[in-house]
């Protein structure tokens, strides 16, 4: 019999691909389909190109490891990829149909497992696949491995007041709750000022 490690530890298993592409998900949702950021209202870019373009490069993210360069992205791809983002929002904060969801992105944007290349990598899309369907298949198909393993827990929305932003919970426990330290700060304080008026 074996035991997966991951259960006896609570350490997370996902290997590296789908990491990269489940981090891609929540990229593009941070980036093109939230509305409300740490307290803020926040306006999807009109232009999506340019402002995912320097999202990827800050973050340091290509479709293969090792690829040089920024990623480009044509008019089309970068329409495409909003929409997309937009059919991820709801997957990666919980919503209560999110496996139906999922399971419709999937589908439309043709995930099926190939080989391509010399050597041969393993990709979630169709050969003919444009470069926003070939995103959507494999970055559906990671939220799928990290959901269909029993780790959709990791994939979170933030809890603070006004926050929107969406994030892949990588901890040993699964117990972030907050986008980032700024947001953790302001339910911290929030709570304090509720204790002191309460006192």
């Amino acid at each position: 019999m074996t035991i997966d490690a991951w259960r006896i530890t609570g350490q997370s298993q996902i290997d590296s691909y789908v990491g990269r592409w489940a981090e891609l998900a929540v990229l593009l949702v941070n980036e093109l389909a939230v509305t409300r950021v740490r307290g803020r209202d926040v306006e999807p870019p009109s232009d999506p190109g340019p402002a995912l373009e320097a999202a990827l490069a800050r973050a340091g993210w290509s479709p293969s490891p090792g690829a040089a360069g920024p990623v480009r992205l044509g008019d089309e791809d970068a329409a495409r990829l909003a929409a997309i983002a937009a059919e991820l929002r709801p997957i990666l904060g919980g919503a209560p149909d999110a496996v139906a969801a999922l399971n419709g992105v999937l589908i439309r944007h043709r995930a099926v497992p190939s080989l391509y290349g010399d050597p041969p990598v393993l990709a979630f899309h169709a050969p003919d696949a444009t470069l926003a369907d070939a995103w959507a298949a494999n970055a559906a198909t990671a939220l799928a491995m990290v959901i269909g393993v029993g780790q959709g827990v990791r994939l979170r929305s933030c809890e603070a007041e006004g926050c929107e932003l969406v994030f892949f919970d990588v901890t040993r426990n699964a117990s972030r709750r907050f986008c980032g330290l700024s947001c953790q700060n302001r339910a911290k304080a929030t709570a304090y000022r509720a204790r002191r008026r309460g006192a």
